[in-house]
């Protein structure tokens, strides 16, 4: 996709908008009685964003308010979402009780931005449900309190699709944002997530961990791993095409041991240096792989076909296993890589996958091998 179309796609907003647009709503609709079709809320950014409410209703000397959210044209599984606020009024002047209701996560784990035992509402959007309670106290003068229950509706069923179990989010979903928008294409919501991933698994004292591209690769590795050396399950993070993030997060939560365990297709854009492994973002060249296969077999004949190949899939097959060699020079060049772009000492070991869940390559295996 060019700048061009990334520039026209639209922006949405966070779970933790939505949160306090709600939280708002229902504030507005106690001292005016009137149902707002809209709030204006201050994001993180400094910018003002004006959200449509969805619904308002009054129990007794409580309002529910919920707000729909939009991730624009960057959905992800909590687009559409319904999140909302439970809102009442309380005599301890200006503050604000922010607590998680049906559909919004606990904490059970330390390493994430909030601690054990509390409601997976991030600081971000803690701030902004803060400052919109405030900000409509202010406007109608009032001395009261604010208490906020926010919740998800259908948040349990949601979070089964999501990593919050493993970060150790049980019960629903997490109230996010840095921003408080949603930039499309951004990733920003993976890449935090390998953050968080990460620091959980430095808090329940992993020194060692399993980077993986998706569930597949997670699979083969947790059972390859799991029991021979003991990893906690905190151990195993996707990082997605996110090579070059997750490496400056292993150095950032200085974690001393990383083992890549991927497919030969990331494997060797990881070899060939690419920060992002996506096809979209990085090109496959098969002149490297080439080059390597020329080098360590010379065979011309099949460095050609190599380049030629129409899949990193399809040169696999060419390669496996009758050069084991090429796929030496590969892994390596994944550790160099690694190396590159993590800032901090750590040993790392690559783990090349066939396409059927085979070890075709193990850094440590072939070192142990020529001891």
């Amino acid at each position: 996709m060019s700048d061009r179309e990334t520039k026209n796609l639209r922006r949405g907003f966070t779970t933790g908008t939505a949160a306090a647009a709600a939280v708002k709503a229902a504030l507005v609709y106690l001292f005016t009685k009137q149902v707002p079709g809209s709030v204006k809320i201050n994001l993180l950014n400094g910018q003002t964003l004006e959200v449509l409410v969805d619904l308002v209703s009054a129990h007794n000397s409580l309002v529910r308010a919920v707000v729909v959210k939009d991730a624009g044209d960057d959905p992800d599984i909590t687009h559409r979402a319904r999140i909302g606020a439970v809102v009442g009024l309380t005599d301890e002047a200006g503050t604000v009780q922010i607590t998680g209701g049906k559909g919004v996560g606990m904490v059970t784990k330390p390493g994430l931005e909030i601690a054990p035992g509390e409601p997976a509402i991030n600081p971000g959007p803690r701030k902004m449900i803060r400052e919109s309670a405030l900000q409509v106290l202010n406007q109608y003068h009032s001395n009261a309190g604010v208490s906020a229950e926010i919740f998800v509706e259908n948040g349990e069923v949601l979070a089964e699709k999501t990593l919050n179990r493993r970060l150790g989010i049980e019960g629903g979903l997490s109230i996010l944002g840095t921003t408080g928008v949603v930039n499309p294409l951004s990733h920003e919501a993976y890449t935090a997530t390998i953050r968080s991933a990460m620091s959980v698994a430095g808090a329940c004292g992993c020194d060692h961990v399993v980077l993986t591209t998706g569930r597949r690769s997670e699979r083969f590795s947790q059972a390859f791993f799991c029991d021979l050396y003991q990893l906690h399950p905190e151990a195993f993070i996707q990082i997605g095409d996110f090579f070059g993030i997750s490496m400056e997060s292993l150095a950032e939560h200085k974690i001393p041991n990383a083992t890549l365990a991927v497919f030969f297709g990331k494997a060797l854009k990881m070899a060939q240096g690419f920060v992002h492994t996506h096809a979209a973002k990085s090109d496959l060249t098969m002149e490297w792989l080439s080059d390597v296969v020329k080098k360590e077999t010379g065979n011309k004949i099949l460095a050609r076909q190599v380049l030629n190949a129409n899949t990193a899939r399809h040169a696999f097959g060419m390669i496996w296993p009758e050069y084991p060699d090429v796929l030496e020079k590969v892994g390596h060049a994944m550790i160099r890589s690694a190396e590159k772009f993590c800032p901090a000492r750590c040993r790392f070991r690559a783990v090349i996958y066939d396409f059927q869940g085979t070890i075709a390559f193990d850094s440590y295996r072939r070192k142990k091998g020529r001891d």
